[in-house]
C-alpha cells in the first residue's frame, strides 16, 4: 500500500478526541489511530464504569453507618449481577456513541489497530503506513502486572478484567495499595465480598497526606483486612482459589493468605513501548513514559504527547486540559506551559478523598518551613458536619504566609470531591484565602468547613 500523509495524525481515542476535532474545524486532514476500547480508558475501563460501581457500595456502608444516627436499617439483599451489567450497557452505549460520532466527522480516516512507528514521523497501522506532519501521542497506559512468582497461572483480575465479572467472588486479595486498590475494595466489600488489602508500601494511598492515608486505612479496616508494608513474593494455587505468601519488610516475617480470587492494582504502565515511539525519535524515562517538557511536547519536533502515557496526572480532567494546551501551542504557536498545582483528584474510596496541589511535606521541600502556614479543621468543627456525626474526617490547607495564595488542599470524608471545587477556582484563578472568606458560605453547609481551615491557619515546624 502506498504512504498516506495526513496534517495530523492522533493516537489515541480518549483525550485525543478533543485534538481530532480541534484539527478538522481548523480544516486540515486527520488520522486517528486507536487499538481500542473506542473512547478511552476513562470511558471503557476507568472513571466511567468504575464510579458506577462504587455508588451503590456508598450506599449501603451510608446505610450500615445510619445506625450512629439513630436509625436502624436492613439490606436484605444485593443484585450483583444487576449492578455489573448496568454499569456495561452505559459503557457500551457511550462506546457507540463514540463510533457513531468518529464515522460523521468530514476529513477523518479511522485506523482502527495496534500502530507502531517505523520511522520519522511514520506509523504502520494493519500494514498501512501513514505519515503525519504533526502527530500528537495520547495512548494511554495499561495496567502494570509485577513479576510475582505463580501469578500469571492465577487469572488474576486488573480494574479493567474485574469489570467483566458476572458472579460475585466469595473473597479476594488485592495485590496493591494506591488509588485504584482503594476504590475497588470499597466496592467489592460493599458487595459482601471478603477483601484483603497486601500492600508493599507503608501506607495506603503514599500519594495522600500521612494524615489521610491513616484514616482511610483506619477505617476502611473496619470493614476488610489491610496488610501494609508486606511484598508478595509468591502465589499458589490451592483448592479452592489460592494462597499468596508475603514478607514484611520490616523484620521478613512471612505472612500467608487465602481467597478464591486475585486482583492486582499495583500501578499502570505507558503503552509507549508498543507504539515503539524510538523509531521517531521520542524518549522514555526510566519507567517507560514519554518524556515531554512542559509545554507538552517531546523531543522531536512536531510531536506532542499527554495523558496517560506521559504519566504525569493520570486523570481524564487533567489529559482533557493536557490537549488543549498541546493544541494550542501546536496550532496557534503558542508557548502555553501546562500548570499541575491546581490540578486536582479524587479517590471515591470509603471515607472518600479530594486533594490539590502539595502536600504539607513537598511544600517544606519547595519552600522554607517558616514561610508556610498550615492550618486543619474537622467536619465537626460545623455545623453540617457535627449533624452528620463525622468525628473524623477533615479539611487540610497549606498557605504561602507572605501572599496569602492556597498552594495544596487536603479533604477526606464526604462529599469531598465536591468541597474542593472552590479551591481550585480560588488557585486556578491565582486568588488568595481572602478571595475565600470574601464569599459568603451558606450556614449550615459542609462548604463552611474550607473557612474552617483557612481560619485555622498556623505556623510549620
Amino acid at each position: 500500500m502506498p504512504l498516506k500523509e495526513f496534517d495530523v495524525v492522533v493516537i489515541g481515542s480518549g483525550a485525543g478526541l478533543n485534538i481530532v476535532e480541534g484539527a478538522l474545524s481548523h480544516g486540515l486532514t486527520v488520522a486517528l489511530v486507536d487499538k481500542g476500547p473506542l473512547g478511552g480508558t476513562c470511558l471503557n475501563l476507568g472513571c466511567i464504569p468504575s464510579k458506577m460501581l462504587i455508588y451503590p457500595a456508598d450506599s449501603v456502608v451510608e446505610i450500615r453507618n445510619a445506625r450512629k444516627l439513630g436509625v436502624t436499617a436492613e439490606i436484605r439483599d444485593i443484585d450483583f449481577g444487576s449492578i455489573m451489567e448496568r454499569m456495561r450497557r452505559t459503557v457500551s452505549r457511550g462506546s457507540r456513541h463514540v463510533r457513531e460520532g468518529i464515522t460523521h466527522y468530514d476529513g477523518l480516516e479511522f485506523y482502527e489497530g495496534l500502530g507502531h512507528f517505523v520511522g520519522d514521523y511514520t506509523l504502520e497501522v494493519n500494514g498501512q503506513k501513514i505519515k503525519g506532519k504533526r502527530i500528537f501521542i495520547a495512548s494511554g497506559a495499561r495496567p502494570f502486572v509485577p513479576p510475582i512468582r505463580g501469578l500469571e497461572p492465577s487469572g488474576f483480575l486488573t480494574n479493567e478484567s474485574v469489570l467483566q465479572l458476572k458472579e460475585r467472588p466469595e473473597d479476594l486479595i488485592i495485590i496493591g495499595g494506591g488509588y485504584i486498590a482503594a476504590e475497588y475494595a470499597h466496592f467489592l466489600e460493599g458487595m459482601g465480598v471478603k477483601v484483603t488489602i497486601i500492600q508493599r508500601n507503608a501506607r495506603l494511598v503514599p500519594d495522600e497526606e500521612p494524615e489521610i492515608s491513616d484514616l482511610l486505612k483506619s477505617e476502611m479496616g473496619k470493614r476488610m483486612e489491610i496488610h501494609t508494608n508486606t511484598e508478595v513474593v509468591e502465589v499458589l494455587e490451592t483448592s479452592p482459589g489460592y494462597t499468596v505468601r508475603g514478607r514484611e519488610k520490616a523484620g521478613g516475617k512471612e505472612r500467608v493468605f487465602s481467597a478464591g480470587k486475585i486482583m492486582v492494582a499495583s500501578g499502570r504502565m505507558s503503552n509507549a513501548d508498543l507504539l515503539k515511539v524510538e523509531n521517531t525519535g521520542v524518549k522514555t524515562d526510566g519507567r517507560g513514559y514519554i518524556v515531554v517538557n512542559e509545554y507538552l511536547e517531546t523531543g522531536k519536533k512536531n510531536i506532542w504527547a499527554f495523558g496517560d502515557a506521559i504519566g504525569k496526572k493520570m486523570f481524564r480532567h487533567v489529559a482533557n486540559r493536557e490537549s488543549s494546551v498541546a493544541w494550542d501551542n501546536a496550532e496557534h504557536g503558542k508557548k502555553e506551559k501546562m500548570d499541575y498545582l491546581a490540578a486536582p483528584h479524587a479517590v471515591f474510596s470509603y471515607p472518600e478523598i479530594a486533594s490539590v496541589g502539595l502536600t504539607e511535606d513537598r511544600a517544606k521541600k519547595q519552600y522554607r518551613s517558616r514561610d508556610l502556614l498550615v492550618g486543619k479543621a474537622l467536619y465537626s468543627q460545623v455545623a453540617r458536619g457535627e449533624a452528620m456525626m463525622e468525628e473524623k474526617s477533615f479539611a487540610k490547607a497549606i498557605v504561602k504566609k507572605d501572599s496569602g495564595k492556597i498552594i495544596g488542599f487536603h479533604i477526606v470524608g464526604p462529599y469531598a470531591s465536591m468541597l474542593i471545587q472552590e479551591v481550585v477556582l480560588a488557585m486556578a484563578n491565582d486568588l488568595d484565602i481572602w478571595a475565600i472568606a470574601k464569599g459568603l458560605h451558606i450556614h449550615p453547609a459542609l462548604s463552611e468547613l474550607i473557612v474552617a481551615a483557612l481560619g485555622n491557619l498556623e505556623e510549620t515546624e
